[in-house]
């Protein structure tokens, strides 16, 4: 049942530098705060509010129209929205695809996420890109009537995304199994960071059964599964504080485990390998980032959602304790490293997401290599014999 009121309640959007936007409440009434960032996407709405990636952050649509192809049972990337807040400019009055279960606002009401509408998102995102992005707070109906002095003071005193340890919050508490589509090829302990549901999906229509592991695996817990290969997942939060988890993949490395890693995996991997991670100025979210691939030249059109990246050398290979690694992909808007390869063990990553179930999907293929990568561990095996994993 719908918990929104009509008409909407007056809201207001207070950013911790001081700059307001008014506008009208969209989904539950009330207060929340997080960090303001900015989506690209036109379409994936959905998606969006319920990747876990999105913990703790309130994401501001670019797209002027939000809304239209309602909300279905099917599309969800995970069991709720995470998103602390939502902007949009102009909802849509009504939903007009054949999926649609339900409405938008319906579904933010119904889980309680605080978002507003009717404000100028061009205005708030060109903002947020000479800004950087910050934190910020909406407040609807009676707390909308609160000094703004006093709004800003409490948006400013909330945590900030840097130094932040958000993936065990999104993590599931207990392993779980993903079977393989047909006959079972392999075998992947995939250690959920804030997993989406479309990644095990991509995997298992390859043939792999995937063993999805709480953000607290072992590696004893990895050994367990006897992978032919192991997968971290994207998720929320500041690399810098994973500890345990690059603990866990210099593991992996050593027993020469094949790996692969999407986006707070490519960060981990990068790690994992020595080199450090930075918060980028506003980050890349949507589904329309430009990558190249520098093996190849080709040109991929990606979706994205990371506010940190990984900070390895663009100009030349790098030694490492696991021996030579190269960026392989970069980001044509801006330079940032999109992935990393390995030479001498068999791991690799990617700061974008391939699984993509909105679109786009130029970049499937690397479930595929992830599946080269495996068989050829397979054909030939390292000295330490990959079994005793």
């Amino acid at each position: 049942m719908s918990t929104l009121l009509t008409p909407r309640k007056p809201a207001l959007l207070v950013l911790e530098d001081g700059r307001t936007f008014r506008g009208e409440s969209f989904g539950a009434v009330g207060e929340t705060v997080g960090e303001a960032v900015f989506s690209t996407g036109m379409s994936g709405y959905q998606e969006t509010l319920t990747d876990p990636s999105y913990h703790r952050q309130v994401v501001v649509m670019t797209a002027p129209h939000v809304g239209n192809t309602g909300w279905n049972e099917e599309d969800d990337e995970s069991s709720r929205i995470w998103v602390a807040g939502y902007v949009v400019r102009d909802p849509s009055l009504r939903p007009s695809s054949w999926r649609s279960t339900g409405t938008l606002e319906d579904a933010l009401g119904g889980q309680d996420v605080v978002g507003i509408c009717g404000i100028d998102t061009r205005a708030l995102t060109r903002h947020l890109r000479e800004r950087g992005a910050m934190r910020v707070g909406i407040f609807s109906g009676d707390a909308a009537g609160a000094p703004v002095a006093q709004l800003v003071e409490r948006v400013a005193s909330a945590p900030a995304m840097n130094g932040a340890a958000l993936a065990q919050e999104v993590s599931t508490d207990a392993a779980y199994v993903v079977p393989a589509v047909g006959e079972r090829r392999f075998t992947v302990a995939a250690v959920d960071l804030g997993i989406k549901g479309m990644t095990p999906h991509r995997m298992a229509e390859r043939g792999i059964e995937v063993h999805v592991l709480p953000a607290t695996a072992s590696i004893q817990d990895v050994r367990a599964v006897r992978p032919d290969g192991v997968f971290f997942s994207n998720g929320p939060g500041d690399p810098s504080t994973a500890e345990a988890q690059v603990d866990l993949l210099r593991h992996v490395l050593d027993a020469r485990i094949p790996f692969f890693g999407i986006c707070f995996g490519n960060q981990l991997l990068g790690r994992a390998l020595g080199f450090g991670t930075f918060k980028l100025k506003y980050g890349h979210r949507g589904i329309n980032q430009p990558v190249m691939d520098r093996a190849t030249g080709q040109v991929e059109i990606t979706a994205h959602n990371h506010g940190f990246a990984v900070d390895a050398p663009l100009d030349h290979e790098s030694d490492t304790a696991y021996g030579t690694v190269r960026v392989s992909h970069v980001c044509l808007n801006d330079d940032v490293v999109e992935g990393l390869e390995c030479l001498q063990v068999p791991a690799f990553s990617v700061q974008y997401h391939p699984e993509a179930a909105a679109g786009p999907h130029d970049a499937a293929y690397l479930f595929d290599r992830f599946v080269e990568l495996m068989l050829r561990a397979r054909e030939s095996p390292s000295p330490a014999d990959r079994a005793s994993a």
